[in-house]
């Protein structure tokens, strides 16, 4: 039977492993080893043609291991088993999301080039995008969640720029306001300014939904890009992002990573294989205990707004949510009332969630993303795109639902202590 008919949770222990060829073990073994033995030079000579792209690989040949910065069993294990979630042909493991996300900056952007990405993303992505890509004569122009198509293309348009446009980037759900961008929309712009000699790319951080609630590949984009720290690894021990795609658009990321070095090695590549068999079973959980949390936030007197996938109001990031979207995700970000002081005042007082950056992991977090993971953001940004002093984002885990509303109340109960 083809494996690929069974469902992707049902494939995580076994996909693209074979215990025979080592030892009978089963799961996959660590091999922590630099370099591999060639058989033969005639079988060295080969398998160098195929990684160096010097021809294609015949049908039934195998790609052959040569040394760990191009290929490696837990590597390529892992990336087969990640492609089953997003239906992608191939997928590119890097040490880290940043690695990802600036590998295909990097390959596919040159100077000149217009790069449309969207606002709010995460702060090392705007920095990276602002800071660094300008440096090499990249071309910056931004939109975001309240824009309409026609608003964007006139944008581009006004720009003089609209024939160096490249790639449109974008994050949705944003970090840290949910807002959400519209991939068909993106798709259509890409398509609308690609010409027969160049076709725009449209790249999608889909970190904030995981492999599981939003599929961006299936809604126009050409590739999609992980820290695969959070979801899918989703226990806090290991640093790791993802890109997937087509063959082709992953065989130059690949080639890319090889020269800049940024693979996964392989205690990496074993942490998100053992990660991915809880995958499912941990977003389920996290998402139903999100949604309560966000109820009771949404009730509580000491809170003025909350940002959750499951309670848009707004018209239009409604019917987006609708068609793109397959879970309302496990982040909740909201509004104390009051300013920093507050905010900190509630951080401080919680006692079961975790006072730290990051996201996706088992356990509960809490972070003030305007002087945190946001603190780059130039203020004025900040303040257009919802990024306020008072804003606390929330990560939710899989503890048990009760002792977490118990968690946010004792804490919120603090604040009102202190302003009364």
């Amino acid at each position: 039977m083809d494996l690929k008919m069974l469902k992707p949770e049902s494939l995580m222990m076994s996909y693209g492993y074979k215990p025979e060829l080592s030892e009978g073990a089963i799961k996959c073994p660590i091999f922590q080893t630099s370099t591999f033995v060639f058989k033969t030079a005639e079988e060295g000579k080969a398998f160098f043609e195929v990684a160096y792209g010097l021809r294609e690989k015949e049908e039934s040949e195998e790609l052959g291991l040569i040394y760990s910065r191009l290929n490696n069993p837990d590597l390529e294990i892992l990336e087969n088993r990640l492609t089953l979630w997003d239906k992608a042909e191939d997928c590119a493991v890097f040490e880290s999301g940043m690695s990802a996300i600036t590998t295909v900056f990097l390959q596919f952007l040159n100077p000149g080039d217009l790069l449309l990405f969207s606002q709010p993303v995460y702060g090392g992505t705007s920095h990276f995008i602002e800071e660094i890509l300008t440096r090499f004569g990249i071309h910056i122009i931004p939109f975001d969640a309240a824009m309409s198509k026609e608003d964007i293309i006139e944008k581009v348009e006004r720009s003089g720029l609209s024939a160096k446009l490249a790639m449109i980037y974008a994050e949705t759900p944003a970090n840290p306001t949910n807002a959400l961008i519209d991939l068909l929309m993106c798709k259509q712009i890409a398509t609308q300014f690609s010409t027969p000699n160049k076709e725009v790319l449209f790249a999608v951080d889909n970190t904030y939904m995981g492999p599981i609630w939003q599929h961006p590949l299936a809604h126009g984009a050409d590739l999609v890009l992980y820290s695969a720290t959070k979801y899918i690894g989703g226990h806090s021990d290991v640093i790791a992002g993802a890109c997937l795609g087509s063959k082709s658009l992953i065989q130059q990321v690949k080639g890319m990573r090889t020269f800049l070095g940024n693979m996964a090695g392989p205690w990496t590549g074993w942490l998100l294989m053992r990660s991915l068999e809880t995958l499912k079973a941990r977003m389920n959980i996290q998402e139903f205990n999100a949604k309560r949390v966000a109820e009771f936030l949404e009730d509580h007197p000491s809170v003025d707004k909350v940002f959750y996938l499951g309670n848009i109001e707004n018209p239009r990031q409604k019917e987006i949510f609708k068609r793109q979207c397959e879970g309302t995700g496990a982040m909740v970000s909201f509004e104390i009332k009051g300013q920093e002081s507050e905010a900190f005042k509630f951080l401080n007082s919680l006692k079961l969630i975790k006072l730290a950056v990051s996201l996706g992991s088992t356990e509960s977090l809490a972070e003030h993303p305007a002087s945190m993971t946001h603190a780059g953001v130039p203020l004025e940004e900040r303040v257009k795109y919802g990024i306020s002093e008072q804003l606390v984002r929330l990560s939710i885990g899989v503890e048990n639902y009760e002792d977490l509303i118990w968690d946010i109340k004792q804490a919120l109960d603090q604040v009102s202590v202190s302003t009364e």
